[in-house]
């Protein structure tokens, strides 16, 4: 048995919960990960995991151990890093889910510049608005708009994005320009709906003028759960936009866009970078991370609060 092997099966079957999981993410058999956590435990002469036909649980003696164990990996990373040329040029496999419009419109065009730096590193970036099992899918890091619900998660603040309204022209000459917010769930006007994948439904927009305080819902015939798909639902002239800034500045230049209800105030989205808490944030990692907030801090920087 090859221990160091066997110590990382049963870190992925603690984290995934699943032996059929954590033999994927190993590009490993299922029948490999349990015959090395069989001789793990009959090594350390304690049972580590409860199996039924549904689930595994771990057992207490397991939770200490693995707590010990994900420390003694983090260690061996840090050790073979720190000899190697790697603490220079980090290296390896690295796995992101990202928001689609800020792949396609910010780090992707940066990705040259990334890579000059980082030769070495493989990169698998998910381009998706959905939900990710981070663990389950074995994810280093996502980044997503909105307040990470997941507790379980660690989530670093690396940005705010300032949103507005817009329009097509096309729509505009159709339906005429809407001179207040209320309009667009009057029936006067369409909007374009996106289905946030957390809610499973589209979200009413908080706006305020001086002490003038409205919720907006709007009346969509089309909802989208993609941001790229839903730029586009809007430059054909299907409805009217909710749109961080970043992705409108370049249809504003164009004409594409027309800017509605500026004199009105919207809250900021935020946006995370989340990871979890018990894996070991490796060196590939935390350079993703630095290199994600600088682009952030350029297209997005963090409004103060308080």
């Amino acid at each position: 048995m090859d221990r160091f092997d066997a110590m990382q099966a049963f870190v992925r079957v603690v984290e995934t919960g699943s032996f059929t999981k954590a033999a994927a993410t190993l590009h490993m058999s299922k029948t490999s990960v349990t015959q090395l956590i069989q001789q793990l435990e009959a090594r350390l002469r304690v049972r580590l995991l409860n199996r039924t036909t549904r689930k595994v649980n771990i057992t207490a003696d397991g939770a200490a151990y693995y707590e010990r164990v994900i420390r003694l990996l983090a260690d061996m990373d840090d050790a073979e890093t720190s000899l190697s040329s790697a603490s220079i040029a980090p290296r390896g496999r690295l796995r992101v889910d990202v928001p689609s419009p800020l792949a396609r419109m910010v780090l992707i065009p940066a990705l040259p510049g990334f890579y000059a730096c980082y030769p070495e590193i493989q990169l698998t970036m998910g381009v998706s608005d959905r939900i990710i099992d981070i663990i389950g899918e074995n994810i280093d890091c996502v980044v997503r708009g909105g307040e990470i619900t997941d507790q379980s998660l660690v989530a670093r603040h690396v940005g705010d994005l300032k949103v507005g309204i817009y329009a097509a022209p096309d729509y505009l000459q159709r339906f005429g320009k809407p001179a207040h917010p209320r309009e667009l769930d009057d029936g006067r006007h369409s909007t374009v709906g996106f289905l946030w994948s957390r809610t499973g439904k589209a979200l009413p927009y908080t706006m305020q003028r001086g002490e003038e305080i409205i919720e907006v819902q709007g009346r969509p015939l089309l909802i989208i759960d993609d941001g790229n798909a839903y730029l586009a639902a809007g430059l054909a002239g299907l409805g009217v936009l909710w749109l961080p800034q970043y992705m409108a500045k370049p249809h504003l230049a164009s004409g594409e866009l027309v800017p509605l209800f500026e004199e009105w105030h919207m809250e900021p989205m935020p946006m995370y970078l989340a990871f979890p808490p018990n894996r070991h944030v490796s060196t590939k990692v935390r350079v993703f991370i630095d290199w994600v907030m600088e682009l952030m801090a350029e297209h997005a920087p963090v409004v103060g609060r308080g």
